[in-house]
């Protein structure tokens, strides 16, 4: 029987497969948001997610939300809707806009998983070059975008958010677009849900995941990709 770990100052993780089945893939608690830390967990195939008022959770579910980056992406009417629209789009001209669009209740009764202290760690890692945002404008104004970090051939996407209808989406197919153009071979999108489900995400085993994260997660891909730029949609 599998049972919960407690991280002290090693930033080392227990193998994922030890992760409880009930909360459904819970590994362990405690440690620290450091970039080391956190690198060292994508690496392993795990992740941070706890609520302001918890100590540090890190979970690897079973199963794994995933995508295949395609590109196009998106269906016809959003790709017909995205090709009259006047939106611009930028990657890593605005990630702490975006920490923050991510982090904004999505109503007044909702709460944050993304707190401040989040926000920083994350902010370290981009400042760092390992986290990168895509953003969505409409003229000046920001409008939606997303956040997440390379792991070799594999992005593993952290949030998104809209401020205009189809904004998030369209940020996801600017994604893909730039991942396809560049050989990356998986979207980890973690816990799968009705709205990750509705935009083609598939319910992957662990165990498959696993298998391809250690696949992919040592390709080189170059830096320079990921300099501050302005992205037109192709298709």
């Amino acid at each position: 029987m599998n049972s919960l770990s407690y991280l002290n100052q090693s930033i080392g993780f227990p193998p994922p497969e030890h992760a409880l089945t009930e909360p459904n893939g819970l590994l362990a608690i405690g440690g620290d948001l450091q970039p080391q830390r956190l690198m060292k967990a994508y690496y392993e195939g795990i992740f941070p997610w706890f609520n302001a008022s918890d100590p540090i959770l890190w979970w690897s579910p079973d199963p794994r939300a995933v995508f295949k980056p395609t590109a196009p992406f998106g269906s016809k009417s959003l790709l017909k809707f995205l090709k009259k629209s006047s939106w611009r789009y930028t990657i890593n001209h605005a990630f702490l806009d975006v920490l923050a669009g991510c982090a904004a209740p999505r109503n007044r009764q909702d709460g944050t998983w993304i707190s401040a202290e989040i926000q920083m760690a994350y902010y370290e890692l981009h400042l760092q070059g390992k986290a990168h945002s895509i953003e969505v404008w409409d003229q000046e104004h920001l409008v939606g975008g997303l956040y997440g970090l390379p792991i070799g051939k594999v992005f593993c996407g952290e949030s998104m958010f809209h401020r205009q209808t189809n904004a998030s989406k369209a940020a996801f197919a600017i994604l893909n677009q730039h991942l396809v153009q560049h050989d990356f071979q998986l979207i980890d999108a973690q816990v799968m849900n009705p709205h990750l489900l509705s935009l083609g995400a598939k319910a992957l085993p662990r165990a498959d995941f696993l298998h391809l994260l250690h696949q992919y997660r040592d390709n080189t891909i170059a830096a320079s990709i990921w300099a501050p730029q302005e992205v037109l949609i192709e298709f």
